[in-house]
Parts: structure tokens; sequence; C-alpha cells
């Protein structure tokens, strides 16, 4: 599963009804561009192969005050919208892939209930737990690395990744039960887009 689709997905659905600079300037905002594979290119890929997909509705408006050709703005569909939760679902509860995945996750999990994004890092923490397992079968962290030679060294590397990640999902789950974040249904959520630029 790749980033891009839930961070344009989820940038498109804050504005409602988006371009693709607007969408660019919020995932630089976030710094996406830094952690993922955010960039100009893929960003105006995706939305063009969404939009094909039926994800989101292109509407072409008038040319831009710069000069340019009309620019394309899009807005989410009832199937981009069914697509975005099930990308936003799979992002908390994976702990095997890239971490652009779950940070993307994060950047949106409060589009989602309190209770639901609870019990989704719960499952987390409980597939991080089996995974650190099934490593542990042939590895014993105790007995240290070395009895494997330097090779022991990727599953030392895998059981502390394992180790850390669950804790700070536990972390975050203890934020969020004692009231962290306004989730959906809350109140007025955080607002971490940027204004609306009609000047390019």
């Amino acid at each position: 599963m790749s980033a891009i689709r839930l961070l344009v997905l989820g940038a498109v659905r804050q504005h409602g009804r988006a371009h693709g600079y607007q969408v660019r300037g919020d995932l630089e905002y976030w710094g996406a561009h830094e952690w993922s594979n955010a960039k100009p290119g893929s960003i105006y890929h995706a939305l063009k192969q969404m939009a094909k997909q039926g994800l989101l509705r292109a509407h072409e408006v008038a040319p831009s005050t710069a000069g340019g050709p009309p620019r394309t703005e899009y807005e989410i569909t009832e199937q981009g919208t069914a697509e975005y939760f099930k990308l936003l679902r799979q992002s908390l509860t994976a702990y095997d892939q890239k971490p652009d995945l779950l940070t993307t996750g994060l950047g949106f999990m409060v589009d989602l209930g309190r209770e639901e994004a609870l019990g989704l890092l719960e499952q987390r923490v409980r597939s991080i737990e089996e995974w650190r397992a099934t490593v542990v079968e042939d590895y014993l962290p105790e007995d240290g690395p070395q009895q494997l030679g330097h090779i022991g060294e990727i599953m030392n590397f895998w059981v502390h990744s394992a180790d850390t990640g669950a804790q700070w999902t536990r972390d975050l789950i203890e934020r969020i039960r004692a009231g962290a974040y306004t989730f959906a249904g809350e109140g007025a959520p955080f607002v971490g887009v940027l204004p609306g630029d009609d000047t390019r």
C-alpha cells in the first residue's frame, strides 16, 4: 500500500474541493515530501489516476490568475471516501509497512471516532507482539546477537524495533484515552491545511 493515495485523498477531503497546487502545498506544509514519496510529480499523477478510477471528481475551472492553463479542481467521491477510510484503517493497524504509511495514518486518525482509533491502535500492538513472538522462536534476545554471528544483529534490530513500536503505540493509546486531540464527532477539528491561494 502506498502512502501517496491516502495523503492525496485526505488532503482533497479536508478542503472539500482542491486543485493540485493546494494539495501539494498542504503536503509540503505537513513535511510529507521529507518522509514519503509525495513529490510534485507523484501528487499530480495520483490526482489524475484517482480521478480516472472514480475516487476523485475533476472539475475544470477558470485559468489561473498567473495566466496558465485552466486549473483542475478535485473533490472526493463516495467511492473515494470509502477508499480513504479503508486505507486509513489499514495504516493504523499495519506494523510491517514503511514508516510513511503509519505517519500518514497519524495525520488523519482524528477523522475516525475516538473509540475506533483506539481499537485500531490496540490491534496494531497485538500484531507487533505476534510478529515479535515469531522472531524470538529462532532468536533469544537474552543470549544476545552474537549467538548467530553478525546476522544476529538483524533479529536484534527486529526485536528492538518491535519493542519500541509497541511501546510508542501504547503511549499514544494512553494519551488518546486521557482525552488528547479532537476526534470525529467531538467538536471542531484541528485545521491542518493551508488557506486557499488564488494567486497561482
